[in-house]
């Protein structure tokens, strides 16, 4: 990630401080000296960025002949109306619109600004420009930083999204194998248990983001933690596996696993159901309490650890629940017997949405879970369950 924090936390000295660390233009990054006066060209650029890797314009800086940022790094003159001018371009000129967050950068003395925008990698491809509705690709070289699609290649563009998408099921498969694996070396079954899976991967992944020999320092800077847990536990050893590694616990018998991945996946496996005497007869039980547990330590994990990748677009974010048909669901003093054989939900989510709006993500996902558990639980007692679970996570 080019920042260190969200994007609408950026402030005028976070752009300066920035433009100090002398980062050259490539595919994911482009300087804008002022806001182009040839408007179908600013929409160009950020169709090309929506169409390939997503990535970010600074405006307000200018760049060298080696496309880095050159001093003074001063801004440009405030302009109150200058977010809706950029959102009317995009309007204007793209089709179909492209979604982008834009941040006003105000200096202190509010006379200069630098304006942010961050466009993400688009599942809406392609992305026409102009009255001629040419496609364009982000190339990140400089002498042709944005290169056209022509018309008779447009099916090329589709089908490298098709091939990411059939990556993104690989890098899935793979990691859901390493944990069937693990228990075969150890000839231990779960077969009886109830597994949670929880993973998050970008949309469409092209290439690895990260060197597979940087992942343990990113995964001991990612790892969530709080007092009734951690999502990758340091005391186990980590185990290389192809583009990543991955932890895998077994603590009173339940097998826990972590994997992280050089394209930005990140999975948890983990057996969730436990055995509890009810009127005198073993229930198998799912504490929903435990599940909201672990979803926020994933999350807040998976946050912490996309932060520090190259990373700009939309991600899968999975949830599933196997082999949970007559299971006793609990949260607090309410029970239900599960009718349910599994469970999945799928997001499409962002970054920014994993930074600005993890505790009404959580809230609307436990509500569906409880939900499809059989559970009816009010929002005011979610919120709390929520609230409860971040509280307890240290940041």
């Amino acid at each position: 990630m080019l920042f260190n924090k969200p994007i609408h936390e950026l402030t005028f000295k976070d752009i300066v401080a920035f433009c100090e660390r002398q980062l050259p233009e490539n595919k994911q990054l482009d300087y804008k000296y002022m806001l182009p006066k040839n408007h179908e060209k600013f929409a160009k650029t950020i169709a090309s960025f929506a169409n390939a890797l997503g990535g970010t314009i600074i405006v307000g800086v200018q760049d060298d002949k080696n496309d880095k940022p050159c001093p003074p790094y001063n801004g440009i003159a405030y302009h109150e109306k200058i977010r809706n001018s950029i959102e009317d371009i995009i309007q204007t000129y793209i089709d179909p619109v492209v979604f982008v967050d834009i941040n006003i950068c105000v200096s202190p003395d509010r006379e200069r600004m630098f304006i942010v925008v961050n466009i993400p990698q688009s599942n809406l491809t392609p992305h026409l420009v102009g009255k001629l509705k040419r496609a364009y690709i982000r190339t990140g070289q400089s002498s042709r930083p944005e290169a056209i699609v022509h018309p008779e290649k447009l099916p090329w563009l589709l089908d490298h999204r098709q091939k990411s998408e059939r990556l993104r099921h690989i890098l899935q498969d793979k990691a859901e194998r390493h944990f069937d694996n693990y228990l075969k070396t150890l000839t231990a079954s779960v077969s009886e248990e109830s597994i949670c899976t929880m993973s998050i991967v970008p949309l469409y992944p092209e290439e690895p983001l990260a060197a597979y020999k940087f992942l343990p320092e990113l995964i001991r800077q990612s790892s969530a933690k709080a007092s009734y847990g951690i999502m990758a536990n340091p005391h186990y050893p980590l185990i290389p596996v192809q583009d990543g590694a991955t932890i895998i616990s077994n603590t009173r018998n339940v097998y826990k696993m972590t994997e992280f991945n050089a394209y930005g996946l990140l999975m948890n496996k983990q057996v969730v159901s436990c055995a509890e005497t009810v009127n005198g007869h073993s229930s198998k039980t799912i504490h929903v309490e435990t599940l909201a547990q672990n979803l926020t330590l994933f999350l807040v994990t998976a946050r912490k650890f996309l932060e520090k990748l190259p990373c700009a677009g939309t991600f899968e974010l999975r949830f599933k629940l196997n082999n949970i048909r007559a299971v006793r669901a609990l949260l607090a003093k309410k029970q239900a017997t599960v009718l349910e054989d599994y469970l999945r939900m799928d997001r499409s989510l962002t970054l920014s949405e994993l930074q600005n709006s993890l505790p009404a993500l959580l809230q609307n996902m436990m509500h569906e879970i409880a939900w499809s558990l059989g559970l009816i639980v009010s929002e005011e007692e979610l919120q709390h369950l929520v609230h409860h679970c971040l509280a307890e996570v240290q940041l």
